[in-house]
């Protein structure tokens, strides 16, 4: 997952990222209410793990904005020291998904992360994925439309099931391009952009098919679902 830290004591930002990072995750951290709030205005992520004593701001400032302004449902937990009744209260009202007072062992963390996410977004085991007209077959890597295999680059499938997993949401070009090629240097977010150019066109992502995959000038893309109706209106379908 890409997750993003807000924690101001570089010793703990170290020893959560380096638990973080063991599980295979992207981590970015931040020191700054204010500088998380920047990131999160131009960025998407899978979790915020957030403590709520900041120099600047607290933290339930930051998830309020999440959620009322930005009207943004990715899961929160809060890690902080505040361990009264009402803090708890507070840090849940403001949106919080979970609440963890430190100090946190790395297998508690890990295992509440895993149970907020589980519950948040459940993952299907299965193999094969069928989203008519679309199947997907994880195994062998290929996508089918209308049970034709489509021609894909490998990079080309992952992102296409990276979307695919995400229908609904609005995901930056940053997330696209850590998720599915990971941290490069090398590697410009115009990448991103011909890859979702490639992607559209031979999976056809147009309303007659039922997807359609629309970009958000200067942030990111977003899949969704849409729905015909007998009068040939395309209307927003429900995200799964």
């Amino acid at each position: 997952m890409r997750i993003a830290l807000l924690e101001d004591d570089p010793t703990q930002t170290a020893l959560v990222t380096a638990w973080l990072q063991g599980e295979g995750h992207d981590v970015h951290a931040f020191g700054l209410t204010r500088d998380l709030t920047r990131f999160a205005s131009r960025e998407s992520v899978d979790l915020y793990v957030l403590d709520c004593n900041l120099p600047d701001q607290p933290g339930e400032t930051f998830l309020r904005w999440l959620r009322q302004e930005r009207h943004d449902a990715t899961p929160a937990i809060f890690v902080t020291a505040r361990e009264a009744e009402d803090d708890i209260v507070a840090g849940l009202q403001a949106g919080a998904d979970d609440y963890i007072i430190k100090p946190s062992s790395q297998r508690v963390l890990l295992s509440r992360i895993e149970a907020v996410m589980r519950r948040s977004k459940p993952r299907t085991p299965d193999a094969v994925i069928d989203l008519p007209p679309y199947t997907v077959d994880t195994n062998a890597k290929h996508f089918m439309l209308n049970g034709a295999i489509v021609d894909m680059t490998e990079k080309e499938f992952d992102l296409a099931l990276f979307l695919f997993r995400n229908i609904g949401r609005l995901l930056s070009r940053g997330h696209l391009l850590e998720s599915v090629w990971g941290r490069s240097p090398d590697l410009a977010t115009r990448t991103v952009d011909t890859h979702i150019s490639r992607v559209r066109g031979k999976l056809q992502l147009r309303p007659e098919n039922g997807f359609r995959l629309t970009p958000t000038y200067n942030y990111g893309y977003r899949l969704e679902r849409v729905d015909i109706n007998e009068a040939g209106t395309v209307t927003e379908a429900a995200a799964d």
